[in-house]
């Protein structure tokens, strides 16, 4: 293979495709909380195009290590949404009632993923080296690297198939809501009602958010996340908004909306809602978390290491320390932040990233959540009644955290093919760089009132959703707490760390999956139905054809995200822009 790695032309390909699907995770991650790896999309995009350009004697075709370079820095870009831009940016903005100006906006979150580049830097010889983690998402990175640099043709097919799933999920998402809607059909049932709805007709199911979402896009994320998952979500669809929601609605603690059968009660019942959902998912989260924090420190303590480290101590360790005092200075100047607390952040920051990190590399899995609630309750206890600070430091976390980890992700694939890590983390760097700029203006753009626009049908926001709750509990305390949510926070987080006990003893296969269960009470039950078929049509092309789902489901279902994320962020921009 190619010796060549930092080259111009791999930086600006990773650059640009960053611009392209940066947009992509925002908005994927204000609809439905999630975001996806474009780690394999950059490669094939990136070698498609270089390889094309070849064919026709204009250039010559991209090299492996350029591959790498290209798909980092893509990688980091689209992953800036860790940096806090779909959940403690937009919370802080509804408590507060206005988004922060651009330029601080994309200072801060500059600040936090770029102290995270240093933090993986500083781990990746214990982690990488050392421990010899898998990193799923990285050695699956390798893997396409290897592939499509060594045969070509198959990467050619997904790439084909990428672009093709693209268009056609772009152009209905484009088509739907302009020149025509797309048909949302309720699924048809009404509910009788009594006690505190005494006065009301009925509860129709799109009052309960029970229609079909014709969204490819969320059909992709089914895909993508599996079967489990998806069948997660449709139970946590029905038992919330089809059981729970109807009986708090009957008993008075869960809010109706206007008197229509065709209006959505989204916005109300979510508000009750999401207290066990959030604790589901918190508690599950927090649970997993820390067991296999616990089980990968004894699985490294029992592997010998295999190297000292790969040099540039000095570098990192000023690298670390300029961070750090980045992180300090923007806590203070952009938020106001008293300095002992803006100081104490970065080492919670670390630790926790730390921790995280060794997560990802054991189950490829990054729990930012988990992650940011530690940190706010850590918060909670230091500075009780601060929410700015509550959500800032909490940030701190998530963002170093999330760029940690990809970067580890990403030092995982360069060792396969001997990257060295110093050009990886220039990469990372440009990478942070563009997605700052590009995340923030796209998010701004998007979202220039969040108090009226998010924790809507429009605009779910779970994330949103659970960090501002948290830190409103946090500032407010339980006392502020409804009796009837404070039950069901107990008995959800209850259940979620039962469940996480038994599925990190016994594996998932008996257990739905807590975190897409909850998640289920704090989105719409159209878009888990969604997912849930997507997931369905995936499983049924695993048992017709097994080789070929392995070989092009991951494809086709990114391009849908992809196709309709980047055709709701034209449309939404030339929206507010009009």
């Amino acid at each position: 293979m190619s010796s060549r790695h930092l080259t111009v032309r791999a930086l600006v390909t990773g650059v640009l495709l960053g611009i392209l699907l940066t947009p992509c995770n925002i908005y994927s991650g204000l609809k439905i909380g999630w975001s996806f790896n474009v780690s394999i999309i950059a490669l094939l995009i990136a070698s498609g195009f270089w390889a094309l350009l070849a064919r026709l004697g204009l250039a010559r075709a991209l090299g492996a290590g350029e591959g790498n370079i290209a798909q980092t820095t893509t990688s980091s870009s689209a992953n800036i949404i860790s940096g806090g831009l779909v959940a403690p940016i937009p919370a802080l903005a509804m408590l507060s009632g206005s988004n922060l100006p651009p330029v601080q906006l994309v200072a801060w979150v500059f600040a936090v993923s770029f102290l995270g580049i240093w933090v993986a830097w500083y781990l990746r010889a214990s982690l990488i080296l050392r421990s010899g983690l898998a990193f799923p998402t990285g050695r699956a990175t390798a893997e396409t690297l290897m592939e499509i640099f060594n045969q070509g043709r198959e990467a050619a097919l997904k790439l084909r198939l990428l672009l093709a799933t693209t268009c056609v999920a772009g152009t209905v998402k484009w088509l739907d809501g302009g020149w025509f809607s797309l048909p949302r059909p309720s699924l048809g049932f009404t509910l009788p009602v009594g006690g505190a709805l005494s006065g009301y007709s009925g509860i129709s199911a799109k009052n309960l958010t029970f229609t079909l979402d014709p969204s490819l896009m969320l059909a992709g994320f089914g895909a993508i996340i599996g079967f489990r998952a998806g069948v997660s979500l449709l139970m946590g669809a029905l038992l919330s908004w089809g059981v729970l929601g109807p009986l708090g609605l009957h008993a008075g603690f869960v809010t109706p909306g206007e008197l229509d059968p065709d209006a959505s009660w989204f916005p109300t019942m979510v508000e009750w809602l999401l207290w066990p959902g959030v604790a589901l998912m918190v508690a599950s989260a927090l649970t997993r978390f820390l067991l296999d924090g616990i089980a990968s420190r004894r699985r490294a303590a029992a592997v010998a290491a295999t190297g000292e480290g790969d040099g540039y101590r000095t570098a990192r360790l000023i690298g670390l320390a300029v961070a750090s005092a980045l992180v300090v200075i923007a806590q203070t100047t952009l938020f106001d932040i008293r300095l002992g607390i803006a100081v104490l952040a970065v080492p919670i920051a670390f630790l926790l990233a730390m921790v995280a990190s060794r997560v990802v590399g054991e189950t490829g899995i990054p729990p930012i959540g988990a992650i940011g609630k530690v940190s706010q309750l850590g918060t909670g206890m230091i500075a009780p009644g601060e929410m700015t600070a509550n959500l800032i430091g909490a940030n701190v976390a998530g963002g170093a955290a999330g760029q940690s980890a990809d970067l580890l992700n990403d030092f995982k694939a360069g060792q396969a093919i001997g990257a060295p890590p110093q050009l990886q983390v220039v990469a990372q760097f440009f990478g942070i760089l563009t997605g700052s700029l590009v995340g923030s203006l796209v998010y701004l753009r998007l979202v220039p009132d969040p108090a009226g626009m998010l924790i809507t049908e429009e605009w779910p926001a779970p994330a949103v959703a659970t960090w501002k709750v948290v830190a409103e509990t946090l500032s407010h305390g339980l006392g502020s707490v409804p009796a009837s949510a404070l039950w069901a926070v107990a008995v959800a987080g209850a259940v979620g760390v039962a469940a996480s006990v038994v599925e990190h003893r016994r594996g998932p296969a008996l257990l739905p999956s807590m975190p897409a269960l909850g998640l289920a009470m704090v989105i719409p039950a159209s878009l888990s139905i969604t997912m849930f078929f997507g997931s369905l049509v995936a499983l049924a092309v695993q048992r017709w054809n097994p080789s070929l789902a392995q070989r092009f489901v991951i494809a086709a279902a990114s391009g849908l995200i992809a196709g309709e994320s980047l055709a709701g962020v034209g449309r939404a921009l030339l929206g507010v822009l009009g």
